[in-house]
C-alpha cells in the first residue's frame, strides 16, 4: 500500500463535501476526510435533531474538538457538564469519557479529529446521502451499529449509556 506523506490543497464551500446519515442520529457533511489530509486530520459539520444524545465514550487515538455553530449542547467531559451555545467550544483529550446532548433545534457542530485514523468508524457507522434524499437518512438511531464499527474498525469505544438524567 502506498502511503501518502503531505496533503494536497483543499477547498470545499458552504454545503459541499459527501453526506452521510451517522447512526448515532444527525447528518456529517465531510469538509475533510482522512485521505484529504494525509491522516493529519478529520473534519465535519453535524447537524442534530433537539435531544439526539451519544452514549458516553471514548477516542482511544484521536483528540476530538466540538465548535458549536448554531444551537446548544450539554457536554459531559470525564463527569462533569458543561452547556455550551453557538461560538463555544470543548474539547475532549483522547482517551478521555465524553458524551453531549443537544438542547436546542437547529443545533449544529463542527467535529474536528486529531489524528484523522477513526474514518473506516465514522464510514462503518453512517451510510451516504445523495442531494436527493431525506436529510433525516434512514432516520434509525442504532447504538449497537455504532458500537460495532468500533470494534471493527477502532475510533471509538463505547463505554456507557448516556449519562444525563
Amino acid at each position: 500500500m502506498e502511503t501518502k506523506n503531505a496533503s494536497s490543497a483543499l477547498v470545499r464551500q458552504p454545503g459541499e463535501g459527501p453526506r452521510r446519515w451517522f447512526y448515532g442520529g444527525g447528518v456529517h457533511t465531510w469538509k475533510a476526510r482522512e485521505e484529504e489530509t494525509a491522516g493529519a486530520f478529520l473534519l465535519f459539520e453535524d447537524e442534530m435533531a433537539l435531544n439526539k444524545v451519544t452514549p458516553l465514550h471514548t477516542h482511544p487515538d484521536s483528540d476530538e474538538t466540538l465548535y458549536v455553530l448554531s444551537g446548544e449542547i450539554l457536554m459531559n467531559l470525564d463527569g462533569t457538564e458543561h452547556r455550551i451555545a453557538a461560538g463555544g467550544l470543548a474539547m475532549a483529550p483522547r482517551g478521555l469519557p465524553h458524551a453531549f446532548k443537544v438542547l436546542q433545534e437547529g443545533t449544529r457542530i463542527l467535529c474536528l479529529q486529531t489524528p484523522g485514523s477513526a474514518q473506516s468508524f465514522y464510514d462503518g457507522a453512517s451510510e451516504p446521502l445523495s442531494g436527493s434524499d431525506d436529510p433525516n437518512g434512514s432516520g434509525i438511531v442504532d447504538f449497537g451499529r455504532i458500537r460495532a464499527s468500533g470494534e471493527a474498525h477502532g475510533g471509538i469505544e463505547i463505554i456507557g449509556p448516556p449519562p444525563f438524567a
